[in-house]
């Protein structure tokens, strides 16, 4: 049985040095060396380097596990364990030197998330959590917010920068949370949005179109943390991005129903 407490700890280690190596080539990015995936969706050798890195430590730390990563450098299928990595979420911040921009990687068993680490790199913040294990920031346990309703939260989110066909309805969803919070915050990376909800400085984050390494490890943190998370249906099962909404959970009830009467199928 993994001893999960030990295993974050390596994965902190990862990060740490994966983080060392992104804030080094920070100083000296070239930005004709960045490449386009798709529609405003970018790469650089950065997150490739940052990635290789990453899955190098994590296999050796746990050979049978498989890898699910945002830039395909390895293709490795695990029976019972995965690692979702992102090696560099928030890389148009980065391209643009701007903060935050984080690394993301969780340990999943089966489907589900079992440890996971949000490193955002320029502040040194480092949000942890394991299964039945708590949340933690920099080693101090934290919650997500005590706020009881919307009027009280601030509200984090993303904007859709490829698949606009829902984008109609999730501007309308927008200007209705405008008008009933105390705000509303895009900060460009989704695993930080995350661990803020799970430290109490967002109480709810809600974008649709991601991707399981852009939430995995953040799932967990809100989660262990006090949260709830589910799709715009509320299910709360095998959530990985392309529909998510995260709150402290007094407010979730609330929220949820509320995004899911503008973001209908």
């Amino acid at each position: 049985m993994l001893n999960l407490r030990d295993i974050t700890i390596e994965i902190v280690k990862t990060a740490q040095e994966t983080g060392a190596f992104i804030l080094k080539e920070s100083e000296k990015f070239d930005l004709s060396r960045t490449e386009t995936k798709g529609l405003n969706d970018f790469v650089s050798y950065v997150d490739k380097g940052a990635e290789k890195m990453i899955v190098e430590r994590l296999g050796h730390l746990l050979p049978e596990a498989g890898f699910k990563t945002e830039e395909g450098t390895i293709e490795k299928s695990g029976i019972r364990y995965c690692w979702v990595v992102d090696p560099l979420d928030g890389t148009t911040n980065f391209l643009h030197g701007l903060h935050p921009h984080a690394i993301s990687i969780a340990l999943m068993e089966y489907n589900e998330a079992i440890a996971g680490v949000v490193y955002e790199v320029g502040g040194n913040e480092i949000f942890t959590a394991w299964k039945d294990g708590g949340a933690w920031l920099n080693g101090k346990p934290i919650h997500v917010s005590k706020a009881t309703n919307l009027a009280s939260s601030l509200v984090a989110t993303g904007f859709p920068y490829s698949d606009f066909t829902q984008l109609d309805e999730y501007m309308k969803l927008l200007t209705h949370l405008c008008k009933h919070s105390q705000g509303i915050r895009r900060l460009g990376s989704a695993a930080i949005d995350l661990a803020y909800v799970a430290c109490g400085r967002f109480e709810v984050f809600y974008e649709y179109g991601l991707h399981p390494w852009d939430v995995a490890a953040g799932i967990l943190l809100v989660r262990e943390a006090g949260g709830s998370v589910s799709d715009f249906s509320g299910n709360e099962k095998n959530v990985e991005g392309e529909e998510i909404v995260a709150a402290n959970s007094l407010v979730f009830r609330e929220v949820l129903e509320i995004v899911s009467k503008f973001m209908k199928n």
